[in-house]
């Protein structure tokens, strides 16, 4: 009995700890499979995004050139032409490959010499002087077709931390001969009775800051004088200072103001006959800048010789693609500066002016400038201008050798312009432009003496190889109107001049270089009674050291 007991109980105890165990190994399982159900959701915040927002590049304190100018997209400079010159053999503009002093020296048929330098002195940090020089002259096949110029000009910058101080000294010489005339009627003419020789010395000063100063204004007032002669026949003197300012106020909003005058003194020495020719202006401008809008807005009063004209300066572009497609348009005005240096310089075989005024241009344009890729950029512009006093240049009467001023009081001219280039790097470079102009609303004369209705002109520039460069240029133009001895008139045949060039680097010391001028022989004229020489070759050697 007792023994059952025992037997009973050590079931019961057995049970017992069975139970005990299953229960624990349940609660075990019972917790690694817990499900906990809540709104909650973790999740991770998202990063505060950082706008950066560009400041804009300090503008330039100059007045902005109004024709649209595509920058260089590499080392070669977008060629500029030039105007076509009777006589004058344009000398090659190759590239300076980085040498400090260049030495550039050739030869031609019409017996012309060319030589060209150019020399640069100091470390480019505290100080810097670059050294120009180029003589070139030729002998046509006219009597008296004859031509030389001399230019020489040094230009200096001493930089100090904030500022640059700048100076410039030239000289020019330039020698032209009245041939055209006709030399079976008047044969007994002398050189020194033909002779139209120009000189002028001039000096520049300036004072500029190159970092921002505590007034936030930036400042560049330059100072320019002339002394200017023909032999010892005529002589000018001409004072040219300009005081432009800006100050920013915050990064869209800045304030402009300039002012700038021109003071002529002229003297014909046979006669003590004199002329003084003055122009003083004041140009207060807004500007306003932001990245899809510019806005320039203001007026120049202008006091041409005591009389007040206040002249417009009105002109904005709008981004409609960021750095793709830009429109522009304006309302600006001008005064160009007619004295004995610009306009010897616009038609050498000019008799000497017994008066000088200075046309007034208005000008209301509207255009677009769009990049296309990476390479192909153009322009387009279409402008409306009038002209108060623009000079223009007739044969004179007598023998038709020289030309008289002809002052026009009024003229209109509806004006479109175009222009194009692909620039591919350091390797190849292609430009091309048009200008279009309708010349109308004449007063004082019948037709626009002398100016181009229609020109043309292209450049190509090709890095064929490493050591060759392969250059061309083109400038075709319509016919302008000339005036003749007998009062009647005529249309000057249009021209095309061509030209081809090329250097070859020898080693890093000497480059061979050759240029053709007027490749298609053309014989137009610029001028009535002054044909051009026609084909021209020149070419030489170039050192660099």
């Amino acid at each position: 009995m007792i023994q059952n007991i025992k037997n009973i109980s050590l079931l019961i105890v057995s049970l017992c700890v069975l139970s005990l165990q299953s229960n624990a190994q349940k609660d075990t399982s019972r917790r690694q499979t817990i499900e906990i159900t809540s709104s909650y959701k973790p999740s991770l915040r998202n990063p505060v995004k950082i706008d950066l927002s560009a400041t804009p590049i300090t503008p330039d304190t100059s007045r902005p050139r109004l024709a649209y100018s595509i920058p260089a997209q590499n080392l070669f400079f977008a060629y500029q032409p030039v105007e076509s010159k009777p006589l004058l053999l344009q000398p090659d503009t190759e590239l300076l490959l980085g040498d400090r002093n260049q030495l550039k020296v050739g030869f031609g048929n019409f017996s012309t010499p060319f030589v060209s330098g150019a020399f640069s002195f100091g470390n480019g940090k505290t100080s810097l002087l670059n050294l120009y020089g180029d003589y070139i002259s030729s002998k046509g096949k006219i009597k008296f077709q004859d031509f030389s110029e001399t230019n020489i000009k040094g230009i200096g910058s001493i930089f100090s931390e904030t500022n640059e101080t700048y100076f410039g000294i030239g000289f020019a010489n330039h020698q032209h001969n009245q041939y055209g005339y006709d030399h079976t009627l008047y044969p007994n003419y002398t050189k020194d009775q033909l002779s139209r020789s120009y000189q002028d010395v001039s000096v520049k000063f300036g004072y500029r800051n190159t970092a921002p100063n505590s007034f936030g204004i930036d400042y560049n007032p330059h100072l320019e004088l002339h002394s200017f002669g023909r032999e010892n026949f005529v002589k000018e003197n001409t004072l040219i200072f300009n005081l432009p300012a800006e100050k920013r106020f915050g990064d869209h909003v800045s304030v402009k103001f300039a002012l700038s005058g021109d003071f002529n003194s002229y003297q014909i020495k046979a006669n003590s006959f004199k002329i003084k020719n003055n122009l003083f202006q004041i140009a207060p401008e807004l500007v306003y800048y932001s990245d899809q809008f510019t806005f320039h807005g203001g007026v120049t009063p202008s006091w041409n010789n005591n009389e007040l004209s206040v002249l417009p300066n009105v002109y904005a572009e709008v981004q409609l693609q960021k750095n793709v497609f830009v429109i522009q348009g304006g309302w600006v005005g001008r005064f160009i500066e007619n004295s004995f240096r610009t306009l010897s310089n616009e038609n050498p075989y000019m008799q000497d002016p017994v008066f000088f005024k200075n046309t007034k241009e208005i000008q209301y344009y509207g255009g677009i400038k769009a990049t296309l890729g990476d390479h192909f950029n153009f322009s387009a512009k279409a402008a409306y201008l009038t002209y108060k006093n623009l000079p223009l240049f007739i044969n004179d009467g007598f023998d038709g050798k020289s030309f008289v001023i002809s002052n026009e009081s009024s003229l209109k001219n509806f004006q479109i312009h175009g222009d194009a280039n692909y620039i591919n790097q350091d390797i190849f470079t292609l430009t091309a432009g048009l200008d279009l102009n309708t010349y109308t609303g004449l007063k004082d004369n019948t037709a626009a003496w002398g100016l181009y209705p229609l020109k043309l002109n292209g450049s190509i520039r090709w890095n064929a190889m490493k050591q060759l460069i392969i250059k061309g240029d083109l400038v075709a133009f319509s016919g302008a109107k000339a005036l003749l001895l007998d009062k009647s008139s005529k249309n000057l045949k249009g021209g095309t001049d061509l030209s081809a060039g090329a250097e070859f680097k020898i080693n890093k010391m000497f480059s061979a270089w050759l240029d053709f001028d007027n490749v298609l022989n053309n014989k137009y004229e610029k001028w009535n009674n002054y044909p051009v020489y026609g084909f021209q070759v020149i070419g030489g050697l170039i050192v660099r050291f």
